[in-house]
């Protein structure tokens, strides 16, 4: 019991960086109270206790804001952030290494009995806001953006936002995509730092100028291979090494 209290505590300073001490944590962190809570509830659930499991959840909730069923099965260093208004479900199925954000409801859709709450998998985000309902299976690694609503399966490693939620990104990178981080690492903008996930107009345009600078680049390699052959000697200046720093609290440098 004593090692996963020190891992609760210890994912806290992993996720938060507002968390200063282990003093700190423990008496004014309502996700670590409520995870707390539930996993005593979460015993007596099991041991047949069902009436004193769900008056400790009860008072759980009242001390919290935060609502978990005694019933959910909750993995290892799990940390829900802020907290009030989260909700979660029955049958719900939490993995390891998860997080959930404020307002977050892992509900159900159906009165029928059995499994109609979601189950999450290894290291899955969900964000300020958003509703995973019914018996669907977000995928390990999977993020769930503020505000979005998913009521079908997340595969491994998606990210989804939006009403109703859809798929915008994969954590595996294709080529075009490797090629444009690649080509925003070399000019030193990150492109990627706030839009990688999200459908915006700006995050297109600023792929297709990559796209663009990309080919730009290859051609000019080419040309000046070709004068190469040739026999034309060009004394060309060595390009700068161009790598964002964000070190300097007054903002990005260039290192050259």
């Amino acid at each position: 019991m004593f090692e996963q209290i020190r891992e609760d505590i210890n994912c806290v300073f992993e996720r938060d960086p507002a968390a200063r001490s282990v003093l700190e944590v423990i008496v004014s962190y309502p996700g670590f109270h409520a995870l707390r809570i539930h996993r005593l509830a979460h015993r007596l659930w099991r041991a047949r206790l069902r009436l004193p499991a769900r008056m400790l959840s009860a008072l759980g909730r009242w001390l919290t804001g935060i609502e978990i069923h005694p019933a959910a099965v909750i993995g290892r260093r799990f940390f829900i952030d802020h907290g009030m208004g989260v909700v979660i479900g029955e049958t719900t199925r939490i993995g390891d290494d998860c997080t959930l954000y404020h307002g977050v409801t892992l509900g159900g859709t159906s009165w029928e009995k059995g499994k109609r709450h979601p189950t999450l998998e290894d290291d899955v985000v969900v964000g300020a806001g958003a509703k995973v309902l019914g018996p669907v299976t977000v995928g390990r690694g999977a993020r769930i953006g503020s505000n979005a609503v998913v009521v079908k399966d997340v595969p491994e490693g998606a990210t989804v936002v939006g009403i109703p939620g859809h798929i915008v990104s994969r954590r595996h990178l294709s080529e075009r995509e490797q090629q444009r981080r690649a080509m925003a690492k070399k000019i030193g903008f990150d492109a990627y730092g706030t839009t990688q996930d999200m459908p915006d107009p700006v995050a297109r345009a600023i792929d297709c100028m990559l796209d663009h600078m990309h080919v730009l680049d290859a051609r000019n390699e080419k040309i000046c291979e070709a004068l190469g052959r040739l026999g034309e000697k060009l004394d060309l200046p060595e390009l700068p090494r161009c790598e964002a720093s964000l070190d300097d609290e007054s903002g990005p440098r260039i290192n050259t």
